[in-house]
This record gives structure tokens, C-alpha cells and sequence, in this order.
């Protein structure tokens, strides 16, 4: 279960900055390279690159070397799992309040409650 939770970790550090988020939008669109990666940022090709690691251990890119250049893809089975854990939480939530609403629907109106 730690595992589990230290992955999530990676994965959501990975997802709170700007710039990885955006490198993921254009990953959707298709494998590109590192060099491809960092045109549209301000910054040099190192950091990039560790955008790019921070991206892999967070289980959201794939990356292969191919001649002397890296090439990086979506990891479509970490996506799955970050979509799985939030909709799991949003499932959480929708039950609770549904619940809370049937409470509410059998509380008879109290003064200065509900009317």
C-alpha cells in the first residue's frame, strides 16, 4: 500500500507544474523528442530533460533513446491509473453526499432549520 501511495506522490508532483502539464498536452498528440519538447519553453534543454525525468518517474512518459535523440511518449497505463484514482475518490464523494441527501430527506424541519 506505501508503494502504492509513493507512486500517486510521483505522479501528482509530476502533474503540479505548469510546463510538465503542458509537455503532456503535446505528448497526446504524439511521440516527440526532447529537442521537440523544449520549443515552445523559455529555458535551456537541461531542464527539460529534468521535467522530462520528473515526468518518467511519476509513470506519465515513456522515453527511449534512438540515435542521439531521446524520444518521449504518453504512458497511457499511468494516466489510467491517476484517472482510476480520482474517479474512485469522485465515487467516494457521490456516495457520501447521496447519502447525506436521504438523511436530510428524513429529518423533519426543525425551527431555524430547513424549511
Amino acid at each position: 500500500m506505501l508503494e502504492s501511495h509513493e507512486h500517486l506522490d510521483k505522479m501528482f508532483h509530476a502533474l503540479a507544474d505548469r510546463s510538465r502539464r503542458a509537455m503532456l498536452d503535446r505528448l497526446t498528440r504524439g511521440p516527440a523528442t526532447v529537442s521537440e519538447l523544449a520549443e515552445p519553453f523559455d529555458c535551456t534543454l537541461a531542464a527539460i530533460v529534468q521535467h522530462v525525468k520528473v515526468l518518467e518517474a511519476g509513470g506519465l512518459v515513456r522515453t527511449e533513446k534512438i540515435g542521439r535523440s531521446r524520444t518521449c511518449r504518453l504512458d497511457t497505463a499511468g494516466v489510467a491509473r491517476a484517472e482510476r484514482w480520482l474517479q474512485e475518490r469522485r465515487q467516494l464523494w457521490s456516495d457520501r453526499f447521496d447519502r447525506l441527501g436521504e438523511i436530510l430527506e428524513r429529518t423533519p424541519d426543525t425551527p431555524g432549520g430547513r424549511e
